[in-house]
């Protein structure tokens, strides 16, 4: 089993790791707030999200929202706007929050009652590559069935979890050659 590369790039190679491909295609069936939290409208809506229940706020309060409700609501009737670090910390509790709430949910959606998810692996960029140096690598799909550990690393927002998780949990089935797929230049699902 080959166990990591460890000079990627050094011939012109480029792409992203698999699992950096996953977190972002996770990110976008997620359904984030699209407006920038710097415009009013965006800070808002995680605002809203964040305190429309009790349980809501102790979950923002969990992912790092230590801020009193007294300045949230000044901040809810634009009477003041919250600094840099807040505006950090609101898009930090709402990431965290979001994906807690909807991790069960996806959850069920890409395991599909154990018939899983197709996946699509779009190989590494070497058109920089000179030939002698180049692989042969093409794109590759599987159907992932199991997608328990890579969602609760996720979650967790743990990247050293959520790597293992994928190649363990998914890109190993490509077989012998499944060390070719750890960079990709995309990797897709559509659940």
């Amino acid at each position: 089993m080959p166990d990591r590369n460890i000079d990627f790039g050094k011939f012109g190679a480029r792409g992203i790791k698999g699992h950096e491909a996953v977190a972002r295609q996770l990110d976008a069936l997620a359904g984030f707030v699209a407006t920038p939290i710097t415009q009013r409208r965006g800070l808002l809506a995680r605002l809203h999200y964040l305190t429309r229940t009790d349980h809501a706020r102790e979950a923002a309060r969990q992912a790092g929202l230590t801020v009193t409700d007294r300045t949230i609501k000044a901040w809810l009737d634009g009477e003041r706007g919250p600094s840099r670090q807040s505006l950090q910390k609101i898009e930090m509790a709402y990431r965290t929050v979001r994906r807690h709430n909807v991790a069960r949910y996806l959850l069920a959606r890409l395991n599909r009652e154990g018939r899983g998810t197709r996946v699509e692996f779009h190989p590494l960029n070497q058109s920089q590559v000179t030939r002698p140096h180049q692989r042969v690598v093409s794109y590759r799909t599987l159907n992932v069935r199991h997608w328990d550990r890579i969602v609760e690393a996720w979650v967790n927002d743990d990247e050293e979890a959520l790597d293992e998780a994928w190649v363990s949990d998914a890109v190993v089935d490509l077989g012998s050659e499944w060390g070719q797929y750890e960079y990709v230049t995309n990797v897709g699902f559509a659940a």
